[in-house]
């Protein structure tokens, strides 16, 4: 029985909300709230809420019209925000116990020889237009190439190339007080999680980096490689994190940037100059060994800009990967872009609810996270016919008992049966142009078994 009280009118909306409370009991996401401390003093029960903000953007509603005008709900909008708001809420340890349940699942999907991989980045967290939220700071956004008011939302994502999961985020505010426009203003417990977020708003992207790369894999996350833009690949960073996981980065050119090749500190474009590069319009120009901060070795590897006429330099601190393979398991970075803009233009990050508290704020993107997971499970259970469970397998257990000759056998089979329902069928034609089809087969069978044999010895 589906327990949330958003007014469905069609079908399709009963058949969405129906999938919602299937992933809600099959996750056990109502346990998971207790578990972190997302709980309410009296009245509805958490899971009720918390579905009936999940729902929002798949009904077509929003987070005014759909909780705080609407009289067929049987709470409040006040209840609501009192659970968005929470100080003790460890909306971080939810967020990532509900990842591990669900890339524990795709991983029983994924081939071993495919390449799982933790992907970094932010993206603005854009609040133009509000003038009084806690925290708010002027901040770059490398698209428009401005100043916004708003958050960097740091974001650290796992893919295995077909699925992408959103496991942690960290949603800074500026590190210099000069540039926050508002400061923190709930009197609150330093131990709580809300004091411990409000901490880590104020500290740089890279510093934070580091201590959520650590907690995901510690909570039992395998990947083989860190993937970042260039924005976080800085020879400290990629150091500190080539500690716990190989990274694999595109590094800015500038000439503030220096690697040891050949005995001498050099950058990334007088490194280039000496290269010899690959004739023609080959996509991998050149590659070279250097040694960054730290006395960490690592590979360049200059790739052709498609864009312009120009190259691109990415760098991995695994030496044993080939040119190709670096440069197809960065392409992989990709997967945290979709899922910033599937985010931001359908599953209403920022734009559904207008809280002024940094708590719900933190409350809410966890909520659109969650939205994703759900749209990645879904998307795999309808494309990976492995979902199926024991059935695929005894599938493909009954496929490959089929013998060759086999299968050749009920395809004639079948072509006889065609011919008699045409009417002008003469059985002793067929049946000798079939036999010599049969018996052609069974000779080339009885050949290849021959050289098998005769190679193992």
């Amino acid at each position: 029985m589906i327990h949330n009280n958003i007014d469905s009118e069609t079908q399709d909306d009963i058949q969405i909300l129906g999938k919602i409370d299937d992933f809600f009991n099959q996750f056990k996401i109502a346990t998971f709230l207790h578990r972190c401390g997302v709980r309410k003093r009296h009245g509805h029960s958490v899971r009720s809420l918390i579905m009936a903000i999940f729902t929002l953007p798949f009904v077509g509603k929003n987070f005014f019209r759909g909780i705080a005008i609407n009289d067929s709900l049987s709470f409040g909008k006040d209840a609501a925000y009192d659970v968005l708001k929470g100080c003790n809420s460890n909306w971080r340890k939810l967020l990532l116990g509900i990842g591990i349940k669900l890339y524990s699942f795709f991983n029983r999907l994924t081939d071993e020889e495919r390449e799982s991989v933790l992907i970094v980045d932010d993206s603005p967290y854009d609040r133009s237009r509000s003038k009084s939220v806690e925290l708010l700071s002027r901040v770059w956004d490398h698209s428009s190439g401005r100043f916004i008011k708003g958050f960097r939302m740091l974001t650290i994502c796992w893919s295995d190339g077909v699925s992408c999961l959103p496991l942690d985020f960290s949603l800074l505010s500026s590190a210099n007080a000069k540039k926050r426009l508002c400061e923190n203003r709930k009197s609150m417990d330093k131990r709580c999680c809300a004091w411990q977020r409000r901490q880590e708003a104020t500290i740089k992207a890279p510093d934070n980096l580091e201590a959520m790369v650590k907690r995901i894999l510690a909570a039992g996350v395998q990947a083989r490689y860190l993937l970042m833009d260039s924005w976080f690949a800085m020879p400290a960073t990629i150091t500190a994190l080539s500690k716990y996981i190989d990274v694999i980065g595109m590094v800015k050119k500038t000439p503030k940037i220096h690697y040891e090749y050949n005995g001498h500190r050099m950058d990334l474009k007088s490194i280039y100059r000496q290269l010899k590069k690959r004739p023609g319009r080959a996509k991998i120009l050149a590659n070279a060994m250097v040694t960054i901060k730290g006395g960490l070795p690592a590979r360049l590897v200059f790739v052709r800009d498609r864009r312009k006429k120009d190259w691109l330099a990415l760098i991995s601190t695994n030496l044993e990967l080939s040119n190709e393979d670096i440069v197809r398991i960065y392409g992989k970075r990709w997967d945290i872009e979709v899922f910033f803009k599937m985010a931001k233009q359908h599953l209403k990050l920022a734009k559904e609810i207008q809280c002024r508290d940094y708590d719900a704020l933190v409350a809410h993107t966890s909520i659109v996270f969650m939205r994703y997971m759900f749209l990645a499970y879904e998307d795999r259970l309808k494309t990976d016919n492995r979902t199926f469970g024991e059935l695929f397998y005894a599938c493909c257990d009954e496929v490959s008992d089929i013998s060759f000759v086999e299968s050749l056998y009920r395809i004639m089979t079948l072509a006889g049966n065609r011919l008699k329902s045409l009417g002008s069928y003469c059985e002793k034609t067929a049946g000798a142009f079939f036999d010599a089809i049969m018996e052609t087969a069974l000779q080339c069978a009885g050949l290849l078994e021959k050289r098998k044999l005769g190679s193992n010895f």
